[in-house]
Parts: C-alpha cells; sequence; structure tokens
C-alpha cells in the first residue's frame, strides 16, 4: 500500500502564532511558516498508520486502507490547529468534519475523528489509546479507510486521524 502526500509541492503557508505558546514574551505575535509534508511530519503521518493497522491487527480487525481524500481534510485540520496552537476537533472559523471531508471528494458512510498534539508518534498514538473514545476510532469494526495529517510547530506534531467507512 503506498503512503504519501500528494500536494502538488511542499506547500508553504503562512500563520500567525500567539508568542505564548512558543516561548516568546506575551503579547508579541510571531509570523511562523509550517510546511506540510515536511519529512518529519509525513514520516510522523505513516508512523500513526501502521500503529493503527498494528493496533487493529491485535485485535483481530482488518487493516485500514489510507485514504488520501481523508488525509487532505486531516492535514488542513491540523494547519487550523496549529494556528490556533490547540488540538480540537472543530473552531469557530471553519467547516464541520463532515462537511471538510466532503469538500476533499471523499464519499462516506461512517466517519469519526481523532485529534491531538504531542512531542513524538510514539506519544500520541499511545494517548490515542490510553482514551476510551479515541481507542474507540482506532479499532472501529466499521471503518475502512484513514487519513492522517500532522503538521510540526514548534516541536509539537499537531495530529488529526479521520476515519471513515468509504463507498
Amino acid at each position: 500500500m503506498r503512503i504519501g502526500t500528494r500536494l502538488a509541492a511542499l506547500a508553504m503557508v503562512g500563520i500567525g502564532v500567539c508568542g505564548a505558546a512558543q516561548s516568546q514574551p506575551q503579547g508579541r505575535t510571531e509570523e511562523v511558516r509550517v510546511e506540510i509534508g515536511r519529512p518529519a511530519a509525513t514520516l510522523t503521518e505513516k508512523e500513526l498508520f501502521l500503529a493503527v493497522n498494528e493496533a487493529r491487527q491485535t485485535q483481530g480487525l482488518p487493516p485500514l486502507r489510507w485514504n488520501e481524500s481523508l488525509a487532505t481534510a486531516a492535514r488542513r485540520h491540523a494547519v487550523v490547529m496549529a494556528q490556533h496552537g490547540s488540538a480540537q476537533h472543530g473552531f469557530e472559523d471553519e467547516p464541520s468534519l463532515s462537511v471538510r471531508v466532503k469538500q476533499t471528494g471523499a464519499h462516506f458512510s461512517w466517519l469519526s475523528e481523532n485529534v491531538t498534539q504531542g512531542p513524538k508518534a510514539e506519544f500520541i498514538h499511545s494517548q490515542f489509546m490510553k482514551s476510551p473514545s479515541h481507542r474507540a476510532n482506532i479499532l472501529d469494526a466499521d471503518m475502512n479507510s484513514i487519513g492522517i495529517g500532522v503538521v510540526e510547530l514548534g516541536g509539537q506534531f499537531y495530529t488529526v486521524e479521520d476515519f471513515a467507512n468509504v463507498k
């Protein structure tokens, strides 16, 4: 199964981040450039994909297929999380999960999402597996596909795992 970012090039997104979140004096805003598809972020996406399918395999579940449309939606939301300096399922200034996924062209009957931030893939996956609701998403037998988006900013990986039963 081929995993990879299919962005035409390393997309550069300029975002403003509150200086306090980046150990800068409070009240200052620093302009930060985030590379989507950057090697560390892409490697983290792959590591999480493998970890999810390993967890499913230990429970006798079939592996999830990589879905680039879901990954695109996940990467877009990871950028928004990095912009806000917070891991949340949605922000006031963005569409809902189902709209975000539909905008990428994915067709699904079930949809769920895991979001967090952390310093490395092992930590992120461990946190997901310790949380009953996140673990349930990973081990949901009704899901057949996954897309993962990771944006690295200030030593943190803002991570989104979008799960779906793709039609």
